[in-house]
């Protein structure tokens, strides 16, 4: 792949219908049930309108290629599967399929006359719940990562198993999209702003073909699931005391039935770009303890670069939506730069190194070696949570 010289603009929305919608639903009558406020959340893929005690999520009628909202029979069936596919984490909050009906003018929500449009209708939470919300406060602590851990580890062993005659999560499927991000990134960010970084990046794809039989060979051990798809900190909520996940991929399933430990290269590469290197480590520490899935560590980092450029293609498509004159381009552009250039750190070599902790029982090598692990970036492989997986007991277990 080469760089891109010119700026390809991207599909946008249909200002003259479904920005009107939205307008017209500033409107507490449009619901159909008491309003305590009206607020608008807006993604590059959906409008999230917020009334107090019910969230309703729309498409957007946008066609990406790896995304089509285009029509809106394909917005009312897409609106299904994520009801489908997001109640296996959050059954509570994802509610029902709600039909728009009236005008763009005039919208009521299971009201009468044509439908012009389908919402999904959840249960609001406070946005204070987000664990996007706790890190922006550094409101995170140890036991809230090792929870983290917990629930995904316990959302993945739970997850379908893929086919193996289908070709989700093949190597084949893995260098589409990671040739699909960067060359999106390269449509979406002109030339001339594209860092070094990148096409550094466009090189260390090429040079890792070695990956590709190790990708191939975790799919026949079963580790390609129907997993989330979208695994951040955004899309997890500290809901009664529980980690929750909600907003999984729901549009593509290629993107969603996907080996676990990309998933959970996705969680790590978030906490990271959030400013906790610790916590990153700490929870891939915790991830592949409940997990026992030590063998992903081969492809670690190649997941951890491609979940970072997915991000820099988000927030690379976001800016080519919504530029907005008031900040400098290269302000807009910054976040998709920082996850560049955080792919572009994971992907140089670096010196491996073997520590070895021994000593009597209750001489404090769990201690130190969980300080390490933070400090220098590392696993750590534990005799007893080994010796435990290999008659497929948890880490925590008794014995």
């Amino acid at each position: 792949m080469t760089g891109h010289t010119t700026h390809a603009s991207l599909p946008r929305v249909d200002d003259s219908t479904a920005s009107v919608l939205i307008a017209s639903l500033d409107n507490p009558l449009a619901f159909g049930h008491a309003v305590k406020y009206i607020r608008l959340i807006e993604t590059h893929i959906s409008w999230i309108i917020l009334t107090g005690n019910y969230a309703y999520k729309i498409k957007k009628p946008v066609d990406f290629g790896f995304l089509d909202f285009s029509t809106l029979e394909k917005r009312r069936f897409y609106c299904e599967e994520e009801l489908r596919l997001n109640r296996r984490f959050a059954a509570d909050i994802y509610l029902e399929l709600v039909e728009i009906r009236g005008s763009q003018d005039a919208p009521r929500l299971q009201g009468s006359g044509e439908i012009i449009e389908y919402a999904i209708k959840m249960l609001e939470f406070p946005q204070q719940c987000l664990l996007s919300s706790h890190a922006a406060k550094d409101d995170l602590s140890p036991e809230l990562i090792d929870d983290i851990a917990a629930t995904v580890s316990e959302a993945h062993a739970n997850s379908d198993r893929a086919d193996q005659a289908d070709d989700f999560g093949t190597a084949r499927i893995a260098a589409r999209w990671s040739a699909e991000n960067l060359e999106q990134i390269g449509n979406a960010i002109p030339h001339e702003f594209l860092p070094d970084t990148y096409f550094q990046l466009e090189r260390w794809y090429r040079e890792n073909n070695e990956l590709q039989a190790n990708i191939d060979a975790r799919k026949r051990e079963g580790f390609v699931r129907e997993c989330h798809g979208d695994l951040h900190l955004g899309n997890m909520a500290l809901i009664g005391g529980r980690v929750t996940l909600f907003d999984c991929i729901e549009f593509n399933p290629e993107l969603r039935w996907i080996d676990t430990i990309s998933e959970a290269a996705f969680v790590a590469m978030d906490l990271n770009a959030r400013g906790f290197p610790g916590y990153c480590w700490r929870f891939l520490n915790r991830y592949l303890e409940t997990s026992t899935d030590y063998a992903g560590i081969r492809l670690l980092r190649y997941y951890f670069i491609y979940r970072a450029l997915v991000r820099a293609k988000v927030e690379a498509l976001q800016v080519d939506q919504e530029a907005d004159d008031s900040d400098s381009y290269q302000d807009q552009i910054k976040p998709a730069l920082d996850y560049i250039e955080l792919a572009g750190r994971w992907s140089s070599s670096h010196r491996a190194g073997l520590i070895i902790m021994h000593g009597l029982s209750g001489s404090g090598k769990s201690t130190i070696a969980a300080q390490l692990v933070e400090k220098l970036g590392a696993i750590q492989i534990r005799s007893d949570v080994i010796r435990k997986g290999l008659f497929d007991l948890k880490a925590d277990a008794q014995t």
